[in-house]
């Protein structure tokens, strides 16, 4: 197997085991769908999962291990879509301007943007995620300012009514999130309960919300919308999203911004 052909089957499988935790059990075909890839292929990647012993086979399709969806950790996204998730933040960096005010949320892309931002004169950053916070503890031109709330451990992230009630009184021009599963029919998820509550207390301090996502994330559907597809103002993404989720946001009003290919030099902004 090739190099690339290597690195597109292990892409497959970390989504595949994304796709699992945040929906629970699925048919073969719906794993199919989601991947845009033959059942031949998803039948082989579930086989060596299965043999790594990550999964449940069943006939006809898949389980996650330990029962229920759960929230992917920091750990378990750390090392997913790195360039991706590199060239992301490059482009939402341009979204900043000096003296702004803007929300950012957990995860490993707004904590990647959080490094980029560090030199942005005027700024002030408010934050439930410590990784942001400390991404930009040593930059003096920007003040950081943390929510409060109770920590879940494995995002990092501080969450409940503390955290909710502190946002309520917050307003910003825009509020930068990823979330964990992103569609064109549903908009932005997580499988979080708790998560969710503070994803949205984030998104309703803005006046536009934009959702950096990398592909792995797109066709993942967790049990709780957090950004509905109207909501979202702007989409930060890769070239290799797809188209139909793609068009399906641009309908709803979001402008989607596509980081450089491989191939290509400039990114490119596609207008609703």
């Amino acid at each position: 197997m090739s190099d690339g052909s290597t690195r597109f089957a292990a892409e497959r499988h970390e989504r595949i085991l994304r796709l699992l935790r945040e929906r629970g059990a699925m048919s073969l075909r719906d794993l199919a769908g989601a991947l845009d890839a033959s059942e031949v292929t998803v039948r082989r990647d579930l086989r060596v999962l299965e043999e790594r012993g990550l999964l449940e086979r069943s006939r006809g399709g898949a389980a996650p291990l330990g029962g229920p969806a759960r929230e992917p950790s920091h750990r378990d996204k750390s090392g997913v879509a790195v360039a991706e998730k590199e060239a992301i933040a490059d482009l939402a960096a341009t979204l900043v301007g000096p003296d702004d005010a803007i929300v950012l949320g957990p995860g490993t892309t707004t904590q990647r943007l959080a490094r980029r931002l560090a030199g942005v004169p005027g700024l002030t950053v408010v934050t439930n995620s410590l990784l942001v916070a400390a991404a930009l503890a040593d930059a003096r031109e920007v003040e950081v300012v943390l929510t409060g709330g109770g920590l879940r451990g494995a995002t990092h992230a501080l969450t409940g009514g503390i955290t909710e009630r502190f946002l309520a009184d917050v307003r910003v021009r825009r509020a930068f999130l990823s979330g964990n599963g992103l569609t064109g029919a549903h908009g932005l998820s997580t499988p979080s309960l708790a998560a969710a509550g503070a994803d949205r207390a984030l998104a309703a301090t803005a006046a536009e919300v934009v959702v950096l996502a990398d592909h792995t994330k797109f066709g993942a559907d967790a049990p709780f919308r957090t950004v509905p597809p109207e909501r979202i103002a702007h989409l930060v993404t890769d070239p290799r999203a797809p188209r139909a989720d793609l068009d399906a946001l641009a309908a709803a009003g979001a402008t989607v911004h596509l980081t450089p290919s491989p191939t290509t030099t400039p990114p490119t902004t596609e207008h609703p």
